[in-house]
């Protein structure tokens, strides 16, 4: 097992999302789709919904999941994320990848894969340091230090990344990350080795105020 368990009444109360999540929620595309990683029982696929994004919240409570059953917006599939294939089709893209409290490292590669052009990772968990605080205390559920930074660079461009002590809303070791996979253009195959690969497009602003 390499993950942070997702079940526990912590996760599954419902709550108010994550400050990191509402803090870069604004980079995400308007209407864009938003894919909830082991949602529990959707305090952030509730928020995005709520915020005009189509979600689709991957759980394997299954009480967990029948609770966003109503709420419009939310698309939910039951499945085990680390016990069974990707449930996802291979060429799924969306506007934002999301994830909290949640740490399979196999998966990563994964969900860096989902993000469509332009798309944007927001990913939030424990990291090592909090077995001196609490749970989660096993190594397989920490991640090292820099570990989500490596793990998002090349591949995305870091608009955010924070490694280090929470007091609040408990003591907690934190890494969390902010990161988009920037759109591109294509160039000739003789200019493709000098030519950086977001040349001729549009710059992008990244608001950092939320």
């Amino acid at each position: 097992m390499t993950s942070t368990p997702a079940a526990g009444s912590p996760a599954h109360g419902l709550s108010e999302p994550s400050r990191w999540v509402r803090r870069w929620a604004h980079l995400i595309a308007p209407g864009g789709d938003v894919l909830d990683v082991a949602c529990g029982a959707g305090r952030h696929t509730r928020w995005l919904a709520s915020r005009g994004h189509p979600v689709m919240a991957l759980d394997r409570d299954a009480a967990a999941l029948a609770t966003l059953h109503d709420v419009a917006g939310v698309a939910t599939l039951e499945c085990d994320l680390e016990g069974a294939p990707w449930p996802l089709a291979a060429d799924a893209r969306f506007a934002a990848v999301v994830v909290t409290n949640y740490l399979h490292r196999p998966l990563m590669a994964r969900l860096l894969e989902a993000l469509a052009p332009g798309g944007v990772l927001i990913y939030e968990t424990f990291a090592q340091g909090n077995e001196t605080v609490g749970k989660p205390s096993n190594p397989a559920f920490l991640l090292a230090p820099g570990e989500l930074l490596a793990v998002c660079m090349p591949a995305l461009r870091v608009i955010a990344y924070q490694d280090g002590f929470l007091s609040q809303p408990r003591e907690a070791y934190i890494q969390r990350i902010c990161a988009v996979r920037e759109k591109t253009t294509s160039v000739s195959p003789e200019r493709a080795g000098n030519v950086p690969e977001n040349q001729g497009l549009p710059v992008t602003r990244y608001d950092l105020t939320g």
